[in-house]
């Protein structure tokens, strides 16, 4: 077999939709990020920033000490899983292919398709509405990282906690960016329960042709 007919045979091979690293940090961040929402509404219901408070039911550690052990717990495992994550999408070219090109037409466009339920879903293919998405879920998931060391070591990170507003403006940043990155969970599970055929292919990878998705792009 010739060199070009083995790279013939190979692009034909089904790819997975969403390779396996991408699968396992995936469902790892998923519940980390869950321990950390909870916990860390157990905390900020200690000392309240405004004027209300989670329900204990939704909130995980039981009291301050627990939840914040939960919370350490929980942001190192996201440190690490976020860590194999990014080195594996830089290395592979998987966030280039993923979630570039992304330009203000491109979402403006699919903004309106989506808004009148004409936009088609591919699997495996984010649309520019969800590559802007994902862009600001880091971009904020960066801001509460920012925020939370200058939360737990104000003096050590002093300009930063300076920067920030001082201690309390962490605390509100850090609430924002939480927030907002509790938004995003919120709609990213509502399209998978619009498009659930979306779920299947996170969880056990899917096959498409590799080469039908180079015909396509």
């Amino acid at each position: 077999m010739t060199a070009a007919t083995e790279q013939m045979a190979g692009s034909a091979r089904p790819r997975a939709i969403h390779p396996r690293v991408v699968r396992v940090t995936h469902w790892i961040n998923a519940f980390a990020m869950c321990c950390m929402i909870m916990s860390g509404w157990r905390i900020y219901d200690a000392s309240p920033l405004f004027d209300f408070t989670f329900p204990t039911r939704l909130t995980l550690g039981g009291w301050l000490a627990g939840a914040i052990a939960w919370h350490f717990a929980a942001m190192w495992l996201l440190f690490v899983n976020g860590l194999v994550y990014v080195t594996y999408g830089l290395v592979s070219g998987h966030f280039r292919a993923s979630f570039l090109p992304l330009g203000p037409a491109a979402v403006w466009r699919d903004l309106k398709a989506a808004l009148s339920f004409r936009l088609p879903h591919e699997l495996g293919r984010y649309n520019a509405v969800q590559r802007l998405l994902y862009t600001i879920v880091v971009l904020l998931g960066a801001a509460a990282i920012v925020s939370g060391l200058a939360i737990w070591k104000p003096v050590q990170f002093a300009p930063l906690t300076a920067l920030l507003g001082g201690y309390e403006g962490a605390r509100v940043v850090h609430f924002l960016a939480m927030s907002g990155i509790v938004g995003f969970v919120v709609v990213h599970l509502a399209l998978v329960v619009l498009v659930p055929k979306t779920l299947l292919p996170m969880i056990i990878g899917g096959r498409r042709a590799a080469r039908h998705e180079e015909a396509r792009r």
